[in-house]
């Protein structure tokens, strides 16, 4: 490590790589970002001039040579993120590798195994336990104010159309794995247990120029399940919605209920002659989850310099892959689906 701080190399410069980019260019304790990577010129070009560095790569393999870079953030589309992780894995280099881990259980054993092999650190990006509002809900629960947890439900629905590759079930594993991985790691994380059990629903309601071409496309999907120590979750997730960025939490316990998260954005209301009472709503997840992303890649460098197990581990990252193929599988056969 140069002067005593991480190097860390951002593959990956769209709206996720960014944040943490920035975040590794200054904020972070121990750190410093050594190179951007993106194999678009155009991409990697304005990242760069935003944040004000010259040292960029169109290959991930180029950073993975660095003798500057000791670790990289996986921010790319799912389908590369084995092929990187082993390579980082192979050269020494530590990886937080962002949700979804991988597109099958096969693949995520594969990037445990190579970064346990190498005596490297594997972080998954499951920003929502590092939000202060979460952790709080969580102490609470711990603290039993609720008495014993029996029902987790948890809801994303997102604003933006998706982007033309995620209509292709094969390559980004839907909604359930774009946008509910982050659910369902939280109800897992909330339970304390692993999903034994998924039933899931789905069809496309609000993007029909992908009905032709990607038939098995879903905007909208609803999954309960079942935890091997009998608590029982819920999953809302949706695409395209348009009214704002949604992201709400439900834990209901033996002696009381607790929520996390809401769609109104700020304090704020305004009330109006012709308009009425307004307040308005989240408009993305970049902002509402800014601290959390922040605390997320401290802690990727802390467990780094202090040798120390990950917040979030290959696991966590296993178990929520695992539960969106079988949800994937559930939607298709019209059945509940087993894990096993």
């Amino acid at each position: 490590m140069k002067d005593g701080k991480v190097g860390v190399a951002v593959v990956g410069s769209g709206r996720a790589g960014l944040i943490h980019a920035r975040n590794f260019a200054g904020g972070i304790k121990g750190a410093r970002l050594s190179a951007m990577i993106d194999p678009s010129p155009q991409a990697l070009a304005s990242a760069l001039g935003e944040l004000s560095m010259a040292r960029g790569f169109g290959d991930y393999r180029q950073a993975l040579e660095d003798p500057d870079t000791d670790a990289i953030v996986v921010v790319t589309p799912t389908i590369y993120h084995r092929e990187i992780v082993l390579a980082a894995a192979a050269a020494g280099k530590h990886v937080l590798c962002e949700k979804p881990m991988a597109m099958d259980a096969g693949e995520c054993r594969a990037m445990i195994d190579a970064c346990a092999g190498a005596e490297v650190k594997l972080q998954i990006g499951f920003m929502r336990r590092f939000d202060r509002g979460f952790q709080k809900a969580r102490q609470a629960v711990d603290a039993g104010q609720i008495g014993q947890v029996v029902l987790v439900k948890s809801l994303t629905r997102g604003p933006s159309v998706p982007q033309p590759w995620m209509y292709d079930i094969a390559k980004s594993n839907g909604p359930l794995a774009e946008v509910n991985s982050h659910d369902i790691d939280t109800i897992r994380w909330f339970a304390g247990s692993d999903i034994t059990e998924v039933y899931a629903i789905a069809a496309n309601y609000r993007c029909p120029e992908a009905r032709e071409a990607y038939p098995d496309f879903y905007d909208n999907v609803v999954m309960t399940t079942r935890f091997a120590n009998g608590m029982q979750g819920c999953i809302d997730g949706a695409v395209s919605v348009g009214y704002g960025y949604d992201a709400r939490l439900e834990i209901l316990g033996t002696r009381g209920v607790l929520f996390v998260g809401g769609l109104a954005d700020g304090t704020v209301q305004v009330c109006a002659t012709g308009s009425g009472l307004t307040r308005p709503a989240v408009g993305s997840w970049r902002t509402l989850f800014l601290d959390a992303y922040r605390s997320e890649d401290q802690a990727f460098v802390q467990c780094i310099l202090e040798d120390a197990p990950p917040a979030v581990t290959g696991k966590d990252g296993l178990e929520a892959v695992r539960v969106v193929n079988a949800g994937n599988r559930s939607i298709v056969e019209r059945r509940p689906v087993a894990l096993v």
